[in-house]
């Protein structure tokens, strides 16, 4: 899956453990309703934010995460998270540039012809 929008937030890195670390992206989707969307990268990949900033157009790779839970007095939840695995610049198409016209012929080339004669004989069939 993937998300496609505009950075909005890109948040510091978090020692969740010694052995975990994760770090926050919203990505600002471009549609009729702008969603903000939270994406999580964890371990090796928070350093692929890096190279990024705020306001840059991205793609985002994704994997949706669920998660059961169950509280000490036994209630039982559900959660979820957007992992992201891979981020891509995008990169808005240049214009194509226009072919080149052939050059205007000049103005007198529309002019009505004056150097015929009618009683000349011609070849056309009309």
């Amino acid at each position: 899956m993937e998300v496609i929008g505009k950075i909005k937030v890109i948040n510091p890195t978090q020692e969740v453990s010694a052995s975990f670390k994760k770090r926050e992206l919203v990505v600002t989707t471009e549609e009729q309703y702008p969603q903000h969307i939270s994406i999580e990268f964890q371990q090796a990949k928070v350093d692929d934010l890096n190279s990024f900033q705020v306001g840059e157009q991205v793609k985002v790779s994704i994997n949706l995460r669920g998660r059961e839970w169950t509280s000490p007095q036994g209630e039982v939840k559900h959660f979820n998270t957007i992992t992201g695995w891979r981020i891509e610049r995008l990169v808005a198409a240049a214009p194509a540039s226009a072919p080149e016209m052939p050059p205007m012929p000049a103005a007198d080339a529309f002019a009505p012809a004056t150097n015929f004669n009618e009683e000349e004989h011609d070849d056309l069939p009309f």
